[in-house]
């Protein structure tokens, strides 16, 4: 079971400790799931569902897919053409994945990459019940993707680089893999302020990627480096974490001291392009 305030101290802990959780809401039956408000616990006091937008409107959603984990709706957002090839990073059970299919039909390709073994599976066996034969799922870190360079049109992702423990090498990552001149859509949490420590230091706020996120301008400060052009704020919303989550965490006098405070928690949802090259940190091209 895990510690709510547990403090994080390495990478492979961060890694692990995500797994563990996101392993937990994989394996959780549907009906268990639909009876709690909140997917992962029976208690409602989970971050993991507060931030989700709806996506039943969308062409190629499927229910058994959607666990609530996102934070906005990048797909909606990616502009994918028919016959394009789309990575989505973080693909949890597929849902992104086959709404993204419907976008670039069956002559297009989606990839999946997840993680944790038990989302892999899951999303698999959905794509296996709709017949896709042009989507599939594979096992990898975001930091090192198992796909070749210059491989996709398109890459979105949904509430998961603040799960990334080194979100350097995850934009690196996501350059290597784009063509020149492709695209991302990536949905996100930011923080304007600095999160308290109790929060911060929370493994299950991190896992709901509160406390894993980073200053807005740092996140587009990372984009901007690694050479990605027309970088365009889609969505930005805010999060209210309710008070009967931050009671889990904070003294009654600690909260009223956090909402007087500066802090703001957004989900945000970015667009930018890769452009002919692009450069790495140590001005290498990675292209």
């Amino acid at each position: 079971m895990l510690l709510k305030n547990k403090t994080m101290q390495t990478t492979d802990q961060i890694k692990e400790m995500v797994k563990q959780k996101y392993t937990e809401i994989a394996l959780q039956d549907k009906s268990t799931n639909a009876s709690s408000c909140c997917g992962a616990t029976g208690s409602c006091g989970e971050v993991y569902t507060i931030m989700a937008d709806e996506y039943k409107g969308l062409e190629g959603y499927n229910e058994n897919a959607d666990l609530g984990l996102g934070c906005g709706l990048p797909t909606q957002f990616a502009k994918i053409k028919s016959g394009d090839v789309v990575i989505d990073l973080g693909s949890g059970a597929g849902n992104d994945c086959f709404v993204a299919r419907a976008e670039t039909g069956p002559t297009g390709r989606v990839i999946g990459i997840d993680m944790t073994p038990a989302m892999i599976e899951k999303a698999q066996q959905n794509a296996d019940k709709l017949n896709y034969n042009n989507v599939e799922f594979r096992l990898g870190d975001i930091e090192r993707l198992p796909v070749a360079a210059n491989m996709a049109d398109v890459v979105v992702s949904n509430c998961v680089l603040n799960l990334v423990p080194d979100k350097r090498k995850a934009f690196l990552e996501i350059a290597r893999v784009l063509k020149p001149g492709g695209h991302f859509s990536i949905s996100d949490i930011v923080l304007t302020g600095t999160l308290p420590d109790k929060l911060r230091g929370a493994a299950e706020m991190y896992a709901g990627c509160v406390a894993g996120a980073i200053q807005k301008e740092e996140y587009l400060g990372l984009i901007k480096e690694f050479g990605f052009d027309n970088i365009t704020l889609q969505k930005e919303k805010p999060i209210i974490i309710p008070d009967q989550i931050l009671a889990d965490y904070l003294t009654p006098d600690e909260i009223a001291d956090y909402k007087k405070s500066a802090v703001g928690i957004y989900s945000i949802t970015v667009y930018a392009e890769k452009s002919g090259c692009c450069k790495s940190e140590k001005g290498s091209s990675c292209c």
